[in-house]
């Protein structure tokens, strides 16, 4: 056997075996399917501190959202047949223990009673997206809110399961900051990816969890404010997925076919020695 043909099939082992071990390091749940919905929200492994406080941050212009439409609350009373915000934009990253979402939505007037919120379902008990309201027959699981106001220039963490159930924390976990230019809000909520407070959601890198948005209109008509309490742009359920840690086992796969490789290169070539000796 030639020196060439020898080298083709130690490559070929270690090609196998490194491929072997990059398609076993990459593999992961598949976004999950059903009733939920399957489009997830990427958030980003990042280093460093996060830009909770800048919802204008450069940094944020570098990820690509994901865009939800937005449709008017008629689930409950107060209904609402129309809504400003039609869909929403997200974004969001996460360095290993805490985690930045931003969402950005076209509003034409900056009023004080402007306001947005998250909502994840806690647990694994399903819920609808008003506030954890029964579905038909179902009874509705807990969710977590974190909600953000222009007036208040901060964030509220709150609970509920139903509809009227929604209360705030004992624990306030979250931050929001919001920025209005040009017709459009960008608002950011942070909070720590894991807490103590069992009224919260769980945020583990590499899990997927239900997520859903509201957005309110606060401008003045006729006296009165536009969208208020249930009168809401809301989307449904959707999902949020913060990246694990990158998987350095790929290199170990590596190495090891490196290693078979040599072994095998030197068993061929003792072959080879002991025939010609022969």
């Amino acid at each position: 056997m030639g020196r060439e043909k020898i080298f083709r099939v130690v490559l070929g082992a270690m090609v196998m075996v490194a491929g072997f071990g990059a398609s076993w390091s990459s593999a992961g749940d598949p976004a999950p399917e059903g009733d939920t919905g399957s489009v997830a929200i990427r958030l980003h492994l990042t280093e460093g501190m996060l830009p909770v406080d800048n919802p204008n941050a450069e940094v944020w212009d570098t990820i690509q959202p994901s865009e939800f439409r937005l449709a008017p609350q008629v689930h409950w009373p107060d209904r609402i047949q129309e809504v400003t915000v039609q869909s929403v934009k997200v974004r969001g990253m996460h360095n290993g223990e805490d985690v930045a979402i931003l969402l950005e939505y076209r509003d034409p007037s900056e009023d004080a009673a402007d306001a947005a919120a998250l909502e994840f379902m806690v647990g694994e008990r399903m819920a609808h997206f008003a506030h954890g309201q029964e579905m038909l027959q179902v009874e509705g699981g807990p969710v977590n809110i974190w909600y953000w106001k222009q007036e208040a220039d901060g964030a509220a963490d709150m609970s509920a399961q139903g509809f009227q159930t929604l209360r705030p924390q004992q624990h306030q976990d979250v931050s929001a900051t919001g920025a209005w230019r040009e017709g459009v809000w960008r608002v950011v909520f942070s909070r720590h990816l894991h807490t103590e407070d069992a009224n919260d959601v769980q945020i583990t890198p590499g899990e997927w969890t239900n997520v859903a948005f509201a957005v309110w209109d606060g401008q003045i008509v006729d006296g009165a404010v536009k969208e208020q309490g249930s009168q809401k742009a809301v989307s449904s359920w959707w999902y949020v997925r913060a990246e694990p840690t990158p998987d350095n086992s790929l290199y170990g796969y590596v190495a090891l076919g490196i290693a078979i490789a040599a072994g095998f290169e030197w068993l061929l070539v003792r072959k080879i020695r002991r025939g010609n000796a022969a």
